[in-house]
Parts: C-alpha cells; structure tokens; sequence
C-alpha cells in the first residue's frame, strides 16, 4: 500500500475525482491536506501532471519510511533554510556578484565540481570586509518561509536538527545559535585582520563532505540513516539525501527533484510536518473515495 500526501487543503469534487482517477483507493482529509492510501503506484509523471493541475505539492512517501521512528532532520543553508545563497551576496559588496552567481548556478546544477567552484568563487571575496558579511546576515539573509514553524514542530517531537552546508561558518553558527539548532558545520573563511584572504582553511566540505556528515551524526545518535530527514536543493546535497530515510527537495534544481524521495515546489519548509505527522491528523474519510 502506497501513501500519498496532497498538500492542500481545499480540493473540490472535480480535483478529488481526477486524484482517484489515477489512483484508486481511500482519500482521507487531515489537518494539512489529504492523504492517500492506494494500491499502485503513482508514476513520476502522474504526479506532476497532477501538481501542475492542483497547483500543489504531491509526494508519495517511500516504502518502508516510518515518520514515528525519525530522529534526525539535516538540511542545507543556502537557498534551503535560508532566502539566499551566502557567498553571491558577499560578492555583491566587491561588484562580481553576476560572475560568482553565475559559478554557483553552474555548480548547483552538477556541472562543475563543487570544490572546484567553491575555491574560484571565494577567491573573488578577496579584501571583503568582515563588517559586510555581518551587512549580509543582518540585511539580506532571512529564513525561508515555514522555515521557524518546521524547526519548532520537530522540536515538539524531539527530532534533532543538524544545518550542514558548503557556505561559510560565518553564518552556520550565528543560525544555530539563532534558530537553537542541535548542529552545525561548514567551511571556514580565512581572515587577516578584518578582510578576507580570499582563501578557505582546512578542508573543503563538499558533497562528501555533507554524506559523512550524515553518517557521523546517525552514529553519535546511535540511529539508522532511514531514521533521518535530508533537505536540500542543488546536486552538492544528493549524497547526503540518497541515505536518508526520506529526501526532500526544496524548491530545488530539475536533477535534485528527479532524485529526490519528495519534493516541495510550492509550498513552504513547514510542508515537511505534513509528511511527519499525517498519521496523526486525520479527519475523516471523504465519502465514497474508497474505489
């Protein structure tokens, strides 16, 4: 039996009707939407059609994910919980933000390889000013919508929330403090007196990097990666998410939403509690949907 989340709240007769069309079973109405319980699978294509119609999110949750048994979400920053990618708006206070924006969008989509990308774009940083990344986080960063209504619901459930990312310390650690986040990791800006080097120290945390990451927490947590939620929106957070118990694509690139185990396109970072706590939210049946 599969389970389908519609992330929606107000569907008509019509839209419930092309719903069971397609997938015949028992369509239940919940507190964020409906539920769906059906015996074959929704093709890829289906779904999308059905998104494109609805003008909503619908995600069929993976076989075997149990909600009950998560312990873990761990999610990217730039683009993901966060409204900006970092390293464009610091770009932006020496005039190359087009010319870094540009890499990171080349590397979002897996066309250059990330530390690759990562190393050229922060060496356009050079001679920033520590006073405008700290312009950036106070001016330009803000969390993305549903953002602080997620991190409060899994803290109700006591899932712990790990933020990884290849941006920059700077501004992983002024989030967890801020958001009360349970970890946190990134690459380190070098910095001589108060401007960039336009080098990183140690390491750079790339794809990899963010995959053993994962594996590291599971292991002080002593969980499984199926007990974890991944998050993220561009190919340096596939190895991450491929592990995860569930895999959520945040307003992502087209190769992350293909690999992904759900996607949200429309609504807000809070759209993840749907799939968390569905279970627990039921309704009613809506008469006559069982087929």
């Amino acid at each position: 039996m599969y389970t389908t989340l519609i992330h929606r709240a107000d569907l008509d007769d019509s839209a419930r009707a092309a719903l069971l069309a397609l997938a015949p079973g028992e369509l239940q109405a919940s507190a964020d939407g409906y539920v769906l319980r059906h015996a074959r699978p929704l093709a890829s294509q289906e779904c999308e059609i059905l998104r494109q119609q609805l003008v909503c999110d619908i995600n069929t949750l993976p076989p075997g994910f149990d909600p009950e048994a998560v312990r873990l979400l761990i999610t990217d920053m730039d683009s993901t919980l966060i409204n900006i990618e970092c390293v464009d708006e610091i770009a932006d206070y020496l005039g190359v933000k087009a010319q870094v924006a540009a890499i990171t969008e080349s590397a979002m989509r897996g066309e250059i390889d990330f530390a690759t990308s990562l190393t050229k774009r922060v060496s356009l940083l050079q001679g920033v000013k520590i006073a405008d990344l700290q312009d950036v986080y106070d001016t330009r960063l803000k969390p993305n919508p549903g953002a602080e209504q997620l991190l409060a619901g899994l803290k109700t459930r006591g899932i712990r929330v790990a933020l990884v990312s290849g941006g920059f310390t700077f501004f992983t650690e002024r989030l967890k403090q801020r958001l009360g986040l349970d970890y946190a990791k990134a690459n380190v800006l070098e910095v001589e007196g108060d401007m960039l080097t336009g080098r990183i120290i140690g390491t750079i945390l790339d794809a990899q990097g963010k995959a053993r990451y994962l594996e590291q927490l599971c292991q002080e947590l002593g969980i499984a990666p199926a007990q974890a939620i991944a998050v993220g929106d561009g190919a340096n957070d596939l190895l991450m998410m491929k592990p995860a118990g569930l895999s959520v694509a945040y307003h992502a690139k087209p190769a992350v939403r293909a690999q992904a185990t759900t996607a949200i396109n429309y609504g807000g970072l809070d759209s993840i509690l749907f799939m968390l706590n569905y279970s627990r939210t039921y309704k009613s049946a809506i008469p006559g949907a069982f087929v």
